[in-house]
């Protein structure tokens, strides 16, 4: 184990102030990549998330935030110190994404700066690369890391926070353990060892990636600063056992989280196999985007491989793991940075689970620093200090490459063309521009995107169900109900498809079925009052009065403050024969909506109908 490095003439001072010159240089250089991040909207998962998410509203109780919203597969399921996260950016910003991105950018400086740390005080012990100025080397590598175009997704997409906010504490339980590991005895090592086992259990609650967080930290123990096995056991071994106790909080979130809306597991519709031969690919795909990065690309969609298209990237997997491996023994800094980005990739990039996302650009927020670090060093070490003739260029046409991939989130719309201009084979891609363009009323256009999706998938039930929404509002009826019906062919529990089936079947004059629609919807979904209220309504068409009273009750019972449900259970009693009791409805439905013309103009009608004639 080698002595820090440091030249003879510098003083605590000098370096102190050198610290704060790369600091303020790196701040500089990661403002200056992301400046034009400040302006993007929130885009497709941060909505949810963010937005429409209600536990990040109020900050207190806490047990409220602690308990982001469970069952619809939003990123924030199962994470709650990302979702607190959210609730202090909601507590100062509201739902305005300038602030969201703001802290977005904080959060990844901050991790860069603890990357210049960890850098610079493991390569001044271990002198790698020979000859290199330790803080140009270290701020090189952090530099380069810190204005990477793949950042953009967990940095400018807002809700992928969860990935940037997880690499901060990932580097901080590591820097904390770098400090408390190399102080000398007392205090000082027991807070610096606290602070990396606080920065450990935090990142247990932002994403599960942190699970390797303890595995890497030993093997860094072993790799540069003790001189065995023996030593990290006796000198540390209640430090680990500590670390290894976060593992007891994730396995409970994970739990928890369970199959996180079915966007993980048997119900994303991919087998462990299937994920396994993607992965191989995977890991060749990201080493080359850290290169050369171009596509990025926003939603690579279901990349489906077979075992013979596999195997030589598999290949190519198993030499570089053995590889690392032989490292590890023979040249321990490589090996060290050879197994961070494996042991940092394991937790989405195995077979356990399929998960829609095959591939997903911000999986490379924190190996990356692994591949640039590796990088920079071999630059290093060919042409020693004027590899910044090399690295100064690299840096700059990263940067501007970020600056142009961050205009690509300047809306939905732009974000998903650009997905399905570089994955035109991508299901999904094409199923959410439609939606983007449905929403904004571009109805022809969604529909075609809704059938590229259904020609590529046809059994992606949202995409037709999608499709009959805009058929119907089109005013094509019978190609809107095939829709549907094929929807619900793939999906028979899908209860939104049954609702709008319903009510393009009363829009038909066919009231009957709808009712049967809407009774299965209710069924499906008893929580559903929109479903219960017109079934309320077509019960009542159909002189089925009772009934049609029932449903509005429990309509009201679901959502006590709908007018609409007021006034038509008030319109059903009267019809009963219980017109003090109607009254009384149609008068609540104004209390709910004063300007509900319809409620006053029924009103006023009965009030006219009990004046005796003079």
């Amino acid at each position: 184990m080698n002595k820090d490095r440091a030249p003879a003439w510098e003083t605590p001072a000098t370096r102190a102030g050198r610290s704060l010159l790369f600091s303020g240089l790196l701040a500089a250089a990661a403002f200056g990549a992301f400046h034009n991040s400040f302006s993007a909207p929130f885009v497709f998962d941060d909505l949810p998330s963010i937005p429409d998410n209600p536990t990040i509203r109020h900050l207190w109780p806490l047990s409220n935030v602690f308990h982001p919203p469970s069952g619809a597969g939003d990123t924030v399921e199962g994470r709650p110190i990302l979702n607190l996260s959210f609730a202090l950016n909601y507590a100062l910003d509201g739902p305005r994404p300038a602030g969201y991105h703001a802290l977005n950018l904080a959060i990844h400086v901050a991790a860069s700066l603890l990357l210049f740390g960890i850098v610079r005080r493991t390569a001044s012990r271990n002198g790698f690369p020979p000859g290199a100025d330790i803080d140009w080397f270290a701020f090189a590598v952090a530099l380069l890391w810190v204005v990477h175009p793949l950042q953009t997704e967990s940095v400018t997409y807002v809700v992928q926070r969860a990935e940037s906010l997880m690499g901060l504490f990932y580097l901080l339980a590591l820097y904390g353990f770098i400090r408390g590991a190399m102080a000398p005895s007392g205090a000082g090592t027991v807070g610096w060892l606290g602070l990396s086992w606080t920065a450990c259990l935090l990142g247990m609650g932002t994403k599960e990636v942190m699970a390797s967080a303890p595995i890497v930290i030993l093997i860094y123990d072993r790799t540069f600063v003790a001189a065995n096995w023996t030593e990290v056991i006796r000198r540390r071994k209640f430090y680990y056992l500590t670390l290894a106790l976060t593992w007891i909080w994730l396995a409970w979130l994970v739990i928890g989280a369970g199959d996180r809306g079915g966007t993980i597991g048997i119900r994303a519709g991919v087998t462990p196999w299937e994920y396994a031969l993607c992965q191989s690919r995977a890991i060749v795909h990201y080493i080359r985007l850290c290169i050369w990065p171009q596509p990025l690309i926003f939603d690579y969609g279901k990349d489906f491989v077979g075992p013979l298209t596999a195997a030589p990237y598999a290949a190519i997997d198993v030499a570089l793991i053995a590889g690392t491996g032989w490292a590890l023994r023979r040249r321990p800094e490589i090996g060290f940075l050879g197994a961070a980005f494996f042991l940092i990739l394991v937790p989405t990039s195995t077979f356990v689970g399929g998960t829609r996302q095959m591939l997903a650009e911000h999986r490379m927020y924190l190996p990356s620093a692994a591949a640039i670090a590796l990088a920079v060093a071999a630059i290093y070490s060919r042409v020693g200090r004027r590899a910044w003739w090399l690295i100064a260029p690299c840096a700059l046409g990263l940067a501007a490459t970020t600056i142009v991939r961050n205009e690509d989130y300047r809306s939905n719309l732009a974000i998903y063309s650009d997905t399905v201009a570089k994955r035109p084979g991508n299901s999904w891609a094409h199923y959410n521009l439609g939606n983007i363009l449905a929403a904004e009323g571009r109805t022809a256009e969604a529909i075609r995107r809704f059938n590229a999706a259904i020609r590529i998938d046809a059994r992606l039930y949202q995409a037709h169900y999608n499709l009959a929404n805009s058929l119907a509002e089109q005013g094509q009826l019978a190609l809107a109900e095939a829709s549907y019906r094929t929807a619900l062919v793939l999906k028979p529990n899908y209860a939104k498809a049954r609702y709008n089936y319903g009510n393009l079947l009363v829009q038909m004059e066919r009231k009957q079925e709808a009712m049967e629609q809407y009774q299965d919807a209710v069924r499906i979904q008893p929580g559903y009052s929109e479903a219960r209220e017109n079934l309320g309504s077509v019960l009542f068409d159909l002189g089925r009065l009772d009934e049609a009273a029932a449903n509005y009750k429990i309509a009201l019972q679901l959502d006590p403050g709908s007018p609409e449900a007021h006034y038509n259970l008030g319109n059903v009693l009267i019809k009963l024969g219980r017109s003090a009791e109607g009254i009384a409805e149609l008068q609540a439905a104004l209390r709910s909506d004063p300007n509900f013309g319809e409620a006053r103009d029924r009103l006023a009608r009965l009030r006219a109908d009990a004046i005796p004639n003079r």
